[in-house]
């Protein structure tokens, strides 16, 4: 049996209406889990980038790779590679404040490297972004003085050096190198 991993997928798409609709339909569809998607418009804006998170072995990624590509909104993806890209995610974290907690919290954000965005008399809000094993590993470090909400974002991720999604750019890249 193979293993399962975590994957991240960049999909380059039409921005027009129903073509969310569509991929999300393809996950329900083929009983394939999605772990977290982000989307919003590129520097272009006849194009959506969607980044998409999944799990499963290697045949799986291969069938979501696939079924993908047969969508007519879908005009590149590519699956991003642990070692060949960056990955990033962004948290805000709404926290109780007290003063009895207060020095504490305030010692893991500089630790993590995140920051406070809101302060009241009562809560903390810290925005922290990074790897999600870090996001993961700053809630269980303050999750003891009480979480009151949260929201992430999902994973984005873009490909080191001069690759790009768009195939007409990955050419114009290699002129420069």
């Amino acid at each position: 049996m193979e293993q399962m991993e975590h994957f991240e997928i960049a999909i380059l798409v039409e921005n027009e209406s129903g073509a969310l609709s569509r991929i999300s339909g393809m996950f329900t569809r083929r009983g394939f889990n999605i772990h977290s998607l982000t989307v919003g418009e590129t520097e272009d804006p006849c194009f959506s980038r969607m980044t998409i998170s999944a799990e499963g072995d290697e045949t799986i990624r291969r069938q979501i790779v696939k079924q993908l590509a047969k969508l007519y909104n879908v005009k590149e993806l590519k699956v991003m590679e642990r070692d060949t890209s960056v990955k990033r995610e962004l948290a805000l974290i709404k926290l109780k404040n007290s003063p009895a907690t207060r020095s504490d919290i305030l010692s893991a954000v500089d630790i993590y490297r995140s920051k406070i965005i809101d302060l009241s008399p009562n809560t903390l809000c810290v925005e922290i972004t990074g790897e999600t094993s870090k996001i993961d590993a700053f809630i269980e470090i303050v999750k003891p003085y009480g979480i009151l909400e949260m929201c992430r974002t999902g994973v984005v991720a873009l490909e080191r050096g001069c690759h790009y999604l768009r195939r007409e750019n990955t050419e114009d890249s290699k002129e420069g190198e």
